[in-house]
């Protein structure tokens, strides 16, 4: 006897739950003029940065992900106190306001998707927590990165961020591609987990051009999105599976690459001392980033910016499970990816200044 197959839809849905528009959160926390003035310059040091209109330096500087507001405002504090006091004048410094994680399997995804930490999903309250932070840094004068994991978180925050970067696993991704076309903010394109920039080029050059694509609107209804390419694009190296990249040869090697494949821009390459280029040992972040202040110090002009996990204190713990809840959780150290300390983070960006210091006289 045959078996009887039944068509049906939605088989492994087990429930839908409305999401407010993007206007609506908008208009519960709308951006102040002085937030809008501190995201502005941001954008716009950091456009001149990568194209190589000015010699400073980028930092993407921060705790690989927020999972607790106060400790984030308070690492911002530490952060915007040390830049108008030390770091000024060498390096334009941008905090790490990562609230989406990909995770290689299961686990916590981020602030947006559970800001609870209890796997109750509030991601309406995860949106309203995750605004009404990036509005608290911004006015506080601290401008704010992101990672663009999906195509519809960006509606609701992306007003608010100066710097983006597209990740080793979703810069092959069209629909990445066409985002960042039209996004109003600089990005950086990872290279692929086997080290290699070619897809990463091949990212900058499909984002500098128009696309038209599927989206969401502010009101959230579904639309054609058409967009005039973003120009304000660079590379990162990360590391990959044949180890890391961010020593002078490899430099050099990405340059010679990026000329002959972009003349027309300028080689820009930043570094990102954590994940691959760390051997997933934070304690290693210092060492890769000593070797980055050397080649500035001799000259190398193609190394524009650089991006280190860091938190208040060193480390990583896990993330609340098994009866556990954040009040269990030791303050100022990651559930994510392991950080390295304020303490360390402060040695690493005075290195990094007086190499850009030392580059500028010699020039």
């Amino acid at each position: 006897m045959s078996e009887e197959i039944v068509y049906a839809n939605d088989t492994r849905v087990t429930g839908y739950e409305q999401l407010m528009s993007p206007q609506e959160l908008m208009r519960e926390l709308p951006v102040s003029e002085t937030s809008k003035a501190t995201i502005a310059r941001a954008r716009h040091d950091a456009a001149r940065v990568i194209n190589g209109q000015d010699d400073r330096l980028l930092v993407i500087v921060g705790p690989c992900s927020i999972h607790d507001v106060e400790q984030a405002k308070d690492y911002a504090r530490r952060l915007h106190e040390a830049y108008e006091q030390r770091w000024k004048d060498g390096l334009v410094v941008i905090m790490r306001a990562y609230f989406e994680k990909p995770r290689t399997t299961v686990g916590w995804k981020g602030l947006i998707n559970d800001p609870d930490l209890d796997g109750s999903f509030k991601i309406n309250s995860g949106l309203r927590v995750a605004r009404q932070l990036l509005l608290d840094l911004t006015s506080m004068g601290v401008p704010v990165a992101c990672e663009v994991l999906d195509t519809i978180s960006p509606q609701y925050l992306s007003d608010l961020y100066s710097w983006g970067a597209i990740g080793a696993r979703t810069t092959e991704s069209q629909l990445h591609r066409e985002l960042v076309s039209g996004l109003s903010m600089p990005i950086g394109f990872k290279n692929s987990t086997d080290g290699g920039i070619g897809v990463a080029v091949d990212a900058i050059r499909a984002s500098s051009q128009p696309h038209a694509f599927m989206g969401v609107t502010d009101q959230g209804t579904a639309a054609i999105v058409k967009t005039s390419g973003n120009t304000d694009l660079h590379i990162i190296h990360r590391g990959g599976k044949s180890g890391t990249n961010y020593d002078a040869a490899s430099v050099e090697t990405s340059k010679a690459n990026l000329l002959k494949a972009l003349p027309e821009r300028h080689p820009s390459i930043m570094i990102d001392v954590s994940h691959g280029n760390s051997n997933k040992d934070f304690r290693n972040q210092p060492r890769g980033s000593a070797d980055i202040a050397a080649q500035l110090a001799r000259g190398q002009k193609a190394i524009t910016g650089i991006m280190i996990e860091s938190h208040i204190h060193e480390g990583k713990q896990s993330e609340p499970k098994n009866g556990s809840t954040r009040a269990d959780l030791s303050y100022g150290v990651s559930i994510t990816d392991a950080c390295v300390s304020w303490e360390t983070t402060v040695h690493m960006l005075d290195e990094l200044h007086a190499a850009i210091l030392q580059r500028r006289q010699a020039t």
